[in-house]
């Protein structure tokens, strides 16, 4: 978590909403990514988009069971769309997004029968970390 933390406080340096990912093999770093739509002026940018699209690239496939994705922030629909395309094996989270998180806020996911690929999830590890890079983000923007 935290190489994700640090990639979310990069994002936050370029003015991007500070969400940071990584995919993890075992105990070996694939990817890193931080948020980047404003950025690369693509609304999918997302930490997690660019993570897993970055460790498919890595590895050479679209099957990524064997992998696990950190990211600070609980992932909303689309994303959580691709960690059950890609088949990641684990999601750990940092701070739960009651208004746009699809994993356990909002669609829940994971929990729909027409998800074929559900990831074991764990939620709340650097919350207070990831909460806090969230809410100074904003503060200072209103």
């Amino acid at each position: 978590m935290r190489a994700a933390l640090d990639a979310a406080r990069a994002a936050a340096e370029t003015a991007e909403v500070p969400v940071g990912a990584v995919v993890m093999q075992g105990d070996r770093v694939v990817a890193v990514a931080a948020n980047a739509p404003r950025t690369l002026h693509d609304p999918t940018a997302h930490a997690e988009m660019l993570a897993i699209r970055a460790a498919a690239q890595a590895l050479g496939r679209d099957r990524l069971e064997d992998c696990d994705l950190w990211v600070t922030l609980e992932p909303c629909a689309m994303c959580a769309g691709a960690i059950a395309h890609a088949r990641i094996a684990r999601v750990y989270y940092g701070a739960a997004d009651p208004k746009g998180g699809a994993v356990e806020h909002g669609p829940r996911f994971f929990t729909q029968p027409t998800c074929h690929h559900r990831p074991e999830v764990y939620s709340g590890i650097g919350e207070g970390e990831a909460g806090e890079l969230l809410r100074e983000f904003f503060a200072a923007r209103r």
